[in-house]
């Protein structure tokens, strides 16, 4: 008889040695990778801050101020003392009777971008001056002249002539800096003298108040006589150039902003070109497309730009019209209007570029040869052409919260309306109704609701009725105040 088999179970505990070996691996995994990131981030930054800082100036400016005659401002006209300041004011004017004229001196950053002497900062830092002084990281100072400036992204690009090539630092990729990373800012803050500070980039793509703003918000401390200084990347390339700070004192509280140097680059280029910038011009007004838009219009999400009027220009001889939904702008996607309009303006003057947009539910595609923003009169009239046989009559409705009567002859004038707008007046608005709450008030003019042209009460309750029938909770409305266009969505359920 054989014997029965027993099943054997296996064990997991290992002889002590095995355990000893295994921990001793880990701790030379553990030292090996130590010793790794050590390598990979340098103790110090200062190997960087001396291989950088030799490209980095202060920048002095001179403007002569012209001075006041008498002792205006020191005391009250007809003060017993006045005569005591009159003397006391021409012996420090050396005898003489005229007004005298005095310096004033500012200070700010900049950085070489060229051996041959071409120096970027802040427009703010150099404008109105009379004389520039850079003074170098050596301790040479040498006298700058303009080459140009770009006051919508404050830039100034100067040029001085110096007896060797200078250092300089090259632009890197300000698109590829992510949050978190390392920066360092240069400079001389507060009129202090060279200056170096670390930090991150806290965030991207902050808008300040300017039309092309595309800022690196950073940590690293900036302050007052900072403007124009560059910031560097850990590999020494310059992503920004510090502008402005956040700060209810003054001083540097974290919150520093350096504008986009692919942006800086852009301008420097044609400001070393031509002595001026040349932006793309497109030639529409436009408003972003809110999600209560969007609604009206029947879109599937809220995106583009939603043309509000087509003046005289490129767009208009491309043939867009106001109310079309720009979607794309060169083969690229439109999110809002700060991105078209930026996209435009880095687009090359006379590029014939393709524009898509959503018109009446349907896509198309029209090609614009961009005129120059430069050149373009800001002033051009706000009109849309519309039936100049539609009914003027003297009819008063209240609708969507609104009191509405037909624009007349006698109103144009009085509210900023040209001689070819047509539309409802709005007369009077109910405080607790949807249409106060998003803005319009007495005075407005409705020239359209639908997309389609309102001339009589009767055209928007047509409107009205059509957007309830298609199922639509809203109804677009294009707004007119003082000539200047835009776009309301007005719920219309019943």
């Amino acid at each position: 008889m054989q014997p029965k088999a027993v099943p054997v179970s296996k064990t997991t505990t290992s002889p002590v040695w095995e355990q000893w070996l295994l921990m001793g691996m880990l701790a030379l995994a553990f030292v090996a990778m130590q010793t790794v990131m050590a390598y990979a981030k340098p103790e110090s930054l200062a190997p960087l801050a001396e291989k950088i800082s030799p490209s980095v100036v202060n920048i002095t400016t001179s403007t002569v101020v012209e001075g006041r005659t008498g002792p205006r401002g020191i005391v009250p006209e007809g003060s017993p003392f006045e005569d005591f300041f009159r003397e006391f004011q021409d012996r420090n004017n050396d005898g003489q009777s005229g007004p005298s004229a005095r310096k004033s001196s500012a200070l700010g950053s900049g950085f070489v971008i060229s051996e041959d002497g071409y120096v970027v900062t802040n427009n703010h830092v150099i404008e109105g001056a009379d004389e520039i002084t850079v003074e170098f990281f050596s301790g040479a100072e040498l006298i700058a002249k303009v080459i140009g400036t770009d006051p919508n992204t404050d830039i100034a690009l100067l040029k001085v002539e110096a007896p060797s090539p200078l250092p300089f630092v090259k632009f890197g990729d300000s698109d590829a800096a992510r949050v978190g990373d390392w920066v360092i800012a240069m400079g001389n803050p507060l009129g202090q003298g060279f200056s170096v500070s670390a930090g991150i980039v806290s965030a991207r793509n902050r808008a300040l108040s300017g039309t092309y703003d595309d800022y690196i918000q950073t940590d690293a401390a900036i302050n007052r006589g900072n403007s124009g200084g560059p910031l560097f990347n850990m590999d020494g390339a310059v992503i920004g150039v510090n502008t402005a700070i956040l700060s209810p004192n003054g001083g540097s509280i974290g919150i520093g902003f350096s504008m986009a140097s692919n942006v800086v680059k852009r301008v420097v280029d044609q400001l070393k070109q031509y002595g001026e910038t040349r932006r793309g011009w497109l030639g529409v007004r436009i408003q972003d497309v809110t999600q209560d838009v969007a609604d009206a219009m029947g879109l599937a999400k809220a995106a583009g730009a939603l043309i509000t009027d087509v003046p005289d220009g490129p767009a208009k001889e491309a043939g867009l019209k106001t109310g079309d939904v720009i979607m794309s702008f060169a083969g690229v996607e439109v999110e809002d209007t700060r991105a078209l309009v930026r996209q435009v303006g880095n687009s090359a003057v006379g590029a014939a570029v393709r524009v898509t947009v959503l018109r009446d539910g349907k896509t198309q595609t029209l090609k614009v040869t961009l005129g120059r923003r430069e050149d373009a009169d800001d002033t051009s009239p706000a009109g849309t052409p519309e039936d100049d046989d539609a009914p003027q009559e003297p009819e008063i409705a209240s609708l969507l919260g609104l009191t509405l009567t037909p624009l007349t002859d006698d109103m144009r004038a009085e509210l900023g309306a040209d001689d070819t707008t047509t539309g409802l007046v709005v007369t009077d608005v109910d405080e607790v109704s949807e249409a106060f709450e998003k803005g319009l008030r007495t005075g407005d003019v409705i020239t359209e609701a639908g997309q389609q042209s309102v001339a009589t009460v009767a055209d928007l309750e047509d409107r009205i009725a059509e957007a309830q029938d298609a199922g639509r909770k809203s109804l677009l409305l294009l707004i007119r105040r003082a000539g200047d266009p835009r776009f309301v969505a007005i719920g219309i359920e019943d």
